[in-house]
């Protein structure tokens, strides 16, 4: 079979990703393995897509490999992906996988979108790989790996695959206009609204014109396709101990003092390849210079959305799980598939509701899981990135289980005196009252407090 390995990774050839591909490779000479470093070269490939649509043409199977960056692909593979349905090559028919590398960090939000887009291009799609950072070091993740290219090579003759998402019914998109009066900016508070509307983005264009102007603060606007940026974020790590980016464009400055020093942020986007343009996922990773570090917690986050949002449950899980890791009040998302006027004027007012009552809730399984992912990297890996360690030790987020000590010894006696036949009879229809007397006290005192 013609193999095409797409290393979408940033560090070509140099890659931990690409190396199960290239072990897998090693124990498949019968197979013909081409490898393209496209994350690396995706400056050239803008240039002239020819070789890799001559290269495209003649595979069987395509297997995407990256690294997972900031709940999905990096910007290299977003970047490739709209280069490939620009183009044009057909590709329906043919075979695609993928692996990636990471701790699990929103790697299925990650497989997804690469299956999505695979669907569209109408590849039939096989079940990827999600691989640690060093299962390949290892002799279970080398027998994973092996099992997932038998399992590949079996799918490739046999089925299933993966099925496809429902899809958004073919209509022409109405053209939203602004009608939302001017409202008194009453609020000292600041908004920005963070964006990478194009200049034919009329819907957009207009929902963010109608979104200030219901807003009762000030707000500035911040175009990301004006931005220089000089490249994706490389995963090289020079910023894990200064914090500081090695592209000289001045990126982490500008994050820090013109976007993050805002009351409350709102993100603006056309939806396009199961995300956005590309410039949105530059603007994501590149926010690694802030490492694992969630320094915006308790700023209030609200989204523009104009497409099809309903059907992108992929994304829906995205931007809630960005909101629930970071610590941000999701305000919710106005779009313009129904009454957007009236979308945009109540999500104006919740925002403005939760920068004035520093609004906060507890996180969900979204937010603590993904953290204590993070956590127990950090924690490993405290030596590289020490900026992360310092900010995880400050702000209490190395919150281990083994550090509740009291709570673990109380819940030793419990156990203890329940196994004694006479106490477990004695207990018996007591203990749901026993567990609810202390939140009894605490509405009693509410009651007192009225």
């Amino acid at each position: 079979m013609k193999i095409l390995v797409l290393n979408a990774s940033p560090k070509g050839p140099n890659s931990t990703t690409l190396h199960t591909a290239l072990y897998l490779a090693a124990l498949h000479p019968e197979h013909s393995f081409t490898v393209l470093h496209v994350g690396q070269q995706i400056r050239q490939l803008e240039k002239d897509f020819a070789p890799l649509r001559q290269a495209l043409s003649e595979a069987e199977l395509l297997l995407f490999c990256y690294p997972v960056y900031t709940f999905i692909a990096p910007y290299q593979l977003h970047r490739l992906i709209e280069l490939i349905k620009a183009d044009g090559v057909e590709l329906r028919g043919k075979l695609a996988s993928q692996i990636t590398t990471s701790k699990h960090f929103y790697d299925v939000t990650a497989h997804r979108y690469v299956e999505e887009n695979c669907l569209d291009l109408g590849l039939h799609t096989i079940r990827g790989l999600s691989a640690d950072m060093e299962d390949l070091l290892c002799e279970r993740g080398q027998r994973e790996a092996r099992m997932f290219f038998d399992q590949l090579l079996f799918s490739c003759d046999h089925g299933p695959f993966v099925a496809p998402a429902p899809r958004a019914p073919q209509r022409t998109r109405a053209i939203y206009r602004p009608t939302l009066p001017e409202t008194p900016k009453v609020s000292q508070k600041d908004a920005v609204i963070v964006t990478n509307c194009a200049p034919d983005d009329v819907n957009l264009t207009n929902m963010i014109t109608d979104f200030r102007a219901a807003l009762p603060c000030g707000s500035r606007v911040v175009n990301l396709r004006e931005f220089p940026f000089g490249g994706g974020c490389l995963g090289c790590f020079g910023c894990a101990i200064t914090g500081q980016c090695v592209y000289k464009d001045g990126f982490d400055s500008f994050l820090r003092q013109t976007i993050q020093t805002a009351d409350g942020f709102v993100y603006a986007f056309t939806i396009s390849d199961h995300y956005t343009h590309s410039s949105f996922k530059c603007f994501d990773d590149r926010q690694f210079c802030n490492g694992h570090r969630t320094v915006t917690h308790g700023t209030p986050i609200a989204y523009l959305i104009s497409g099809d949002y309903q059907y992108e449950s992929n994304l829906r899980m995205i931007v809630e799980g960005r909101c629930e890791v970071g610590g941000n009040y999701l305000c919710g998302v106005a779009t313009d598939e129904g009454d957007t006027a009236a979308d945009i004027r109540t999500l104006a007012q919740n925002l403005a509701f939760a920068m004035d009552g520093h609004l906060a809730r507890p996180a969900n399984f979204y937010g603590v899981g993904g953290m204590k992912i993070f956590r127990d990297m950090i924690y490993v890996m405290q030596g590289l990135m020490k900026a992360d360690h310092r900010f995880y030790k400050e702000h209490g987020i190395y919150d281990f289980p083994q550090k509740q000590r009291e709570r673990i010894w109380q819940m030793r006696l419990i156990g203890t005196l329940l196994s004694i036949p006479s106490v477990q009879k004695k207990a018996k229809g007591q203990m749901t009252t026993a567990m609810i007397a202390p939140y009894q006290k605490v509405v009693e005192q509410a009651r007192r407090d009225t």
